[in-house]
C-alpha cells in the first residue's frame, strides 16, 4: 500500500481548515454567500502557504451539489471528485511546463462549451507567471469577458512578472507567510490525530526550519518521523537538520561576552567533533542574538515559544545593547563570508573571533560603567560591557577648526581593541589608499560622516554625484575593507553642503601656492623694473608655483 505524505493527507478541505490566511478566506466566504463571485482570481504568495489549496476549495464551493456555498458539504460526488483530483470540470494546468502560446490556445478552445458535470468550468493555472508574453496575449480577451460558466483561478509566487493587463482583470489576494506558532500548532494537531509521540522542542525546531511554509514544515515532519522511527525527539531533529543544541549556542555567546578566548576555541573544537552545518550554526547564533535584543527592548513576554528563555534573559541583562547589535551584524555577515573561507569551520571560528576582537573594553571599576549600575543578579562573573575609552595613540577627540563655510559635525567613531587606522583625518587617510583613476577621484571628493567597527558612512557633494557608480563604490569599499576590516559596511550619501575632502584640501593648497607665487613675482625688483621700463603687464595666468612646474623650470612671467 502506497504511503500518502502528510502534506497531502492533511491538506485542508474546507475554508475553516486553512491556517493563517483569514483575510483571504473571509473575502471568499462573503463573496460566495452574497453571490458576488468574480470570474478571475489571482492568489499570490511564497511556496507552501495555501495558494492551490484555497483555489481547489473555491472550485469545490462553486460546484457543490448543494449549491454555491461557503461551506461545501464534502460528501457529494462533485466535492469528492475535486478532493480526489478527478473532477472533469476542474482543469488544472502547470504553466511552468506549458508556457507556449499553442498550449494556451488549445486550452481556450474548450472554454465556450458548457460544463460536463458541474455548475462551473474552473481553470486553475499554477505558476501563471511562467507563461510567455504571447500566451498572456492569447488569454487576455477571454480573461476579460469569459462565458458565464467559466472561472479562472491563478496561483503564482512572483506576481511582479505578470503583465498589468492581466492583473487589472483579476481579484488579487496576497497570502502571508505563516508564523512559527501557526505551523507548530498545525503539526501538534496532526501528531495528535496520527497518535505520534512528538516532543514540543522538536516541533518548535521544525517550525523554525519551515521558514513560513506549511508544506515545508509538514515535509520536514515526515522526514523527522522517518529519521526517528516514528518518534520525534529534539535530539534527532537537531541531527537531521544539522542544527545544534540551543544550550551550546548560549554557551558560545556567553564565552564571547565574557571575553574568554581560550575557552571559546576549546568550545569550537568540541563542536567540530559533531560535524555541524556551520552556516546554520551562525544563523542560530544570529537568531539567539535577535531574541536577546527583543528582550532588552520589550521584555521576556515579547519572545514566544523560546525553549531557552531563562538563559536569554540572563544574557540580555549581562550584555549591553550595543554589543548585541555588533555581534548580530558579525554573525549575519559571517554567513555571507562563509563560502569564501578556506574551510567552513575556519570561517565560523573567525566570525566568533571577530566578535571577540571588536568586543568593547571592560571598565576598570564599577564607577566607570556607562550605566553606573552593578552586575544584575544571576549574570556571569564578567561585569557589564562598557563603551570603549579612547586609545592613547589617537588624536585628541576635541573638535578641530574647519575652513569650509559651514562647520560639519564631528565624526563619531568607535575603536576596537586591535590596531585600527586613525581615520578621523579623512583627507589624510585618503592619501594613503592604493587607488588610481576615477576611484581615487571618488575617494578624494568624499568626506567621512560616521564610522564604527561595522559601518562607515561617506558623503559626497551633489556636484560630484556622477562618481557614485556601482563599480567605483565597489572599488573604494574593497580598499577600505582591506585597511579597516573585512566586515565593515560602506554606505554613500549625497549632500548639498560643502565638505572637507582631500580634493578640497588640495585645491586650497594650490590656491595658497598661487597667491604666494603671484606675490613673489609682483614684489620681485627685477620684474618691477622690466614692467616700468617696457610699460609691461604681468599675465597672472602664466604664473605657476614652483611645486607645480615641470622639472627644470623656474617661475614663469
Amino acid at each position: 500500500m502506497s504511503y500518502l505524505v502528510l502534506a497531502r493527507k492533511w491538506r485542508p478541505k474546507t475554508f475553516h481548515e486553512v491556517t493563517g490566511q483569514s483575510h483571504v478566506v473571509q473575502a471568499l466566504e462573503n463573496a460566495l454567500t452574497s453571490g458576488r463571485v468574480h470570474h478571475a482570481f489571482l492568489f499570490a504568495g511564497t511556496r507552501g502557504v495555501g495558494k492551490t489549496t484555497i483555489a481547489r476549495i473555491l472550485a469545490k464551493a462553486l460546484n457543490c451539489e448543494n449549491g454555491v456555498t461557503a461551506e461545501p458539504c464534502g460528501t457529494c460526488s462533485a466535492c469528492v471528485a475535486v478532493d480526489e483530483g478527478r473532477f472533469v470540470d476542474l482543469i488544472e494546468v502547470d504553466a511552468a511546463s506549458r508556457t507556449g502560446v499553442d498550449d494556451t490556445r488549445e486550452l481556450l478552445e474548450n472554454v465556450q462549451y458548457t460544463p460536463a458535470a458541474g455548475r462551473f468550468k474552473v481553470y486553475l493555472i499554477d505558476e501563471v507567471h511562467m507563461l510567455s508574453r504571447q500566451s498572456f496575449n492569447a488569454l487576455l480577451k477571454t480573461l476579460e469577458e469569459p462565458p458565464p460558466h467559466v472561472k479562472f483561478l491563478f496561483a503564482t509566487t512572483d506576481p511582479q512578472k505578470l503583465p498589468v493587463t492581466v492583473l487589472s482583470r483579476c481579484l488579487q489576494f496576497n497570502l502571508k507567510r505563516l508564523t512559527m506558532k501557526q505551523i507548530v500548532g498545525r503539526m501538534q494537531q496532526i501528531c495528535s490525530a496520527e497518535d505520534l509521540d512528538a516532543e514540543t522542542p522538536a516541533l518548535n525546531r521544525l517550525g523554525r526550519a519551515a521558514a513560513g511554509s506549511m508544506r515545508d514544515g509538514l515535509s520536514l515532519l515526515d522526514q523527522a518521523l522517518a529519521y526517528g522511527a516514528e518518534r520525534l525527539t529534539d535530539t534527532d531533529v537537531a541531527e537531521m537538520l544539522g542544527s545544534m543544541d540551543r544550550q551550546r549556542i548560549i554557551e558560545l555567546i556567553d564565552l564571547v561576552a565574557a571575553g574568554q578566548g581560550a575557552d571559546l576555541i576549546a568550545a569550537i573544537h568540541r563542536l567540530d567533533e559533531l560535524v555541524p552545518d556551520y552556516e546554520t550554526l551562525l544563523g542560530d547564533i544570529a537568531t539567539a542574538l535577535q531574541r536577546i535584543a527583543v528582550i532588552q527592548v520589550a521584555g521576556a513576554d515579547a519572545v514566544e515559544d523560546e525553549d531557552e528563555l531563562q538563559s536569554l534573559v540572563r544574557l540580555a541583562e549581562s550584555i549591553d545593547a550595543e554589543s548585541v547589535q555588533l555581534y548580530y551584524q558579525i554573525a549575519v555577515m559571517g554567513r555571507a563570508d562563509l563560502p569564501l573561507a578556506p574551510d567552513p569551520r575556519l570561517g565560523f571560528e573567525m566570525a566568533l573571533l571577530r566578535m571577540l576582537a571588536f568586543r568593547p573594553t571592560m571598565p576598570e571599576t564599577a564607577a566607570e560603567s556607562p550605566r553606573g549600575a552593578s552586575t544584575p543578579q544571576g549574570a556571569p562573573s564578567a561585569p557589564r560591557l562598557a563603551k570603549p575609552k579612547p586609545r592613547p595613540t589617537r588624536r585628541d577627540p576635541a573638535p578641530v577648526p574647519r575652513k569650509e563655510p559651514a562647520a560639519p559635525k564631528r565624526v563619531q567613531s568607535v575603536v576596537a581593541d586591535g590596531p585600527v587606522e586613525d581615520i578621523d583625518d579623512w583627507p589624510g587617510f585618503v592619501a594613503t589608499l592604493s587607488l588610481d583613476g576615477a576611484a581615487q577621484q571618488l575617494a578624494a571628493n568624499s568626506a567621512l560622516e560616521a564610522f564604527s567597527p561595522f559601518e562607515m558612512r561617506l558623503c559626497v557633494e551633489r556636484c560630484n554625484e556622477s562618481l557614485l557608480t556601482d563599480y567605483l563604490k565597489g572599488r573604494l569599499s574593497a580598499v577600505i575593507r582591506q585597511r579597516v576590516g573585512s566586515d565593515i559596511a560602506v554606505h554613500f550619501s549625497i549632500t548639498d553642503n560643502p565638505l572637507e575632502t582631500a580634493a578640497a584640501r588640495a585645491a586650497e593648497r594650490r590656491q595658497a601656492g598661487m597667491r604666494k607665487a603671484q606675490a613673489a613675482i609682483e614684489d620681485d625688483p627685477g620684474v618691477r623694473q622690466i614692467v616700468d621700463v617696457f610699460n609691461g603687464e604681468i599675465v597672472a595666468d602664466s604664473i605657476r608655483p614652483i611645486d607645480q612646474e615641470s622639472p627644470g623650470q623656474g617661475e614663469q612671467k
